[in-house]
């Protein structure tokens, strides 16, 4: 997929907010912005709220099952009423809410820890039935190195934080195209 345009980021951000207010409302999602072709393919993303710089929900979606605009809008909704460590937001809360999108590129195995560039990979990790994943702009907010990283993301799927060390571990790297509101001016008077 190419990269977004601003144009297309805006599109998305206006959606999932779109879609976040039309839920808690309980009313019908209507949003007037252009389809792009772009905004068509189906994508995998993360939808990530923040509340006074702090984490209030992120849900995303790493496979590409549907379009990239409605798997925003469903992420967003899921972010803010379905994180089991959250309450579900009330819609003052929204108001005072920042959202952030990360559209995700295909995933990688790799054979060598080494492949991995804290500040451009996510990562996913896999052991039998246990998985969890960190978007790539984790290891930077938390100023990790690659071996943090890895023992953060196997505790996020239940595992010992030396899993990742496993032969039957499975570690797979991704990219994302992130960006938030605050990225753009007056955003949410579109």
């Amino acid at each position: 997929m190419n990269p977004l345009t601003n144009d297309e980021k805006k599109s998305l951000l206006h959606i999932a907010r779109s879609a976040i207010k039309s839920h808690l409302k309980g009313e019908t999602l209507q949003f007037d912005v252009p389809l792009t072709e772009t905004l068509e393919t189906p994508c995998g993303a993360f939808v990530t709220i923040k509340v006074r710089g702090e984490l209030r929900g992120c849900i995303g979606l790493i496979i590409a099952e549907h379009p990239l605009y409605s798997t925003v809008a469903q992420m967003a909704v899921s972010a803010a009423t379905s994180d089991y460590r959250f309450d579900p937001m009330t819609v003052k809360e929204m108001e005072k809410a920042d959202l952030e999108i990360s559209v995700l590129t295909p995933f990688e195995t790799i054979s060598d820890i080494s492949e991995i560039e804290v500040g451009k990979h996510g990562l996913y990790i896999m052991k039998g039935p246990y998985h969890g994943l960190l978007l790539p702009q984790v290891a930077v907010e938390n100023n990790w190195d690659v071996n943090q990283f890895l023992q953060y993301t196997c505790l996020k799927a239940g595992l010992p934080t030396d899993a990742w060390k496993n032969k039957n571990t499975i570690i797979q790297i991704f990219s994302a195209e992130v960006f938030g509101e605050k990225d753009f001016e007056n955003i949410n008077e579109l």
